[in-house]
């Protein structure tokens, strides 16, 4: 279906597909009523693309790379370059970066977007926060940034969550233990 050989990929009515998960979130935004997940504004729409931008180039990038130069765990097809200093560098860019996020959140706002719901940035930066906690990436951001943390921690509480890590085979032990 997905030449890419990617998920998620969405099949229209028509037979066509799209992929991509900021594309398919876009069409889904445009096509139904009720509550935008990348925002009900222009503005809005705007600083959560903006966000989105920031802590994937940023962020989630520099761990996911992380995680494959580091480590030759998931097989020569997917790991095919061990490069602990390049993995160094990338943790070192998602801390620096992740900073940043903390201070923007040191308001006391409760989502990238100051809002009362979450919007697509916020699923991008649980993601990359999930994604830190890999043990041989050994950068759980929650852990070293306390607004991440709060964020985290809010994060965890919502159900589509709970449901996402409920089979426990995340290979995160914090995820996969919760009670």
């Amino acid at each position: 279906m997905n030449p890419w050989g990617e998920t998620p990929t969405l099949v229209l009515a028509d037979g066509s597909f799209l992929s991509e998960t900021s594309a398919i979130a876009r069409y889904l935004d445009d096509s139904f009523e009720g509550r935008k997940i990348m925002g009900q504004t222009p503005i809005e729409r705007g600083l959560d693309q903006m966000w989105d931008n920031r802590v994937w180039v940023h962020i989630l990038y520099p761990i996911v790379t992380a995680f494959h130069v580091l480590h030759q765990g998931l097989g020569p097809k997917l790991e095919l370059t061990h490069n602990p200093a390049w993995g160094e560098h990338s943790r070192k860019v998602a801390l620096a970066h992740a900073a940043l996020v903390d201070r923007h959140f040191a308001d006391g706002r409760a989502w990238l977007l100051g809002g009362d719901h979450p919007t697509f940035s916020d699923i991008t930066l649980a993601t990359a926060i999930a994604f830190s906690k890999y043990p041989v990436n050994a950068t759980p951001l929650d852990e070293r940034f306390e607004h991440i943390d709060a964020f985290w921690r809010r994060w965890q509480t919502r159900p589509a969550f709970m449901a996402a890590y409920a089979d426990g085979q995340s290979g995160v032990p914090e995820l996969d233990d919760r009670p």
